[in-house]
């Protein structure tokens, strides 16, 4: 069977509204004898079996699969094999502490090294080190299991901002006391 077809048999069979969004290390293993992956991946894109979201990350599109979360799904998948939470202006933005709603991007702190994605049309996804350990933030975090990451909560997300220098000026203090209460 041509690798093309026995990629689109796999991926009919693999995937689901929850498991949609692919690595290419994932089509790799779907299909191990294809030879020329790079190739593989490139027909793959365009006969639209698959969509690029951003180097290295593949979107097979299923019925009802919620786009909004796609930079979370491309993220995680990015960098698997990191400690990774949603924070900063993301979390701020989500629980009404900042104005201004980041449209199509989003904020990742990470253990491993600083990078902006782009993901065209999708948007972008900021990678921010941090030197904190899991078990330094553990407290502070809860899994999101709709975005398949980690998130900060907004005391976290506030502490991250000012550890990274990031602007506070479109921090609306009042709301940011109703959620975040003095510890005892």
């Amino acid at each position: 069977m041509q690798p093309l077809k026995q990629l689109a048999q796999a991926l009919r069979l693999l995937a689901d509204r929850e498991h949609c969004v692919f690595a290419a290390s994932d089509v790799a293993a779907a299909v191990p004898a294809c030879g020329h992956l790079a190739g593989l991946l490139s027909r793959a894109v365009k006969t639209g079996l698959l969509e690029r979201v951003c180097r290295g990350i593949y979107l097979y599109r299923v019925p009802d699969y919620p786009t909004g979360s796609l930079l979370f799904h491309a993220a995680a998948r990015l960098r698997a094999g990191e400690f990774n939470y949603i924070s900063l202006e993301t979390v701020l933005s989500d629980a009404g502490v900042i104005s201004q709603v980041p449209m199509n991007w989003i904020s990742i702190m990470t253990s491993g090294r600083s990078h902006v994605v782009d993901c065209g049309d999708y948007g972008h996804i900021e990678f921010v080190h941090t030197a904190q350990r899991p078990d330094d933030v553990s407290h502070e975090l809860t899994y999101d299991p709709d975005r398949r990451l980690w998130r900060a909560s907004v005391r976290q997300a506030l502490r991250d901002m000012k550890a990274t220098r990031r602007s506070l000026e479109l921090v609306n203090e009042e709301a940011l006391h109703e959620l975040v209460r003095p510890a005892r």
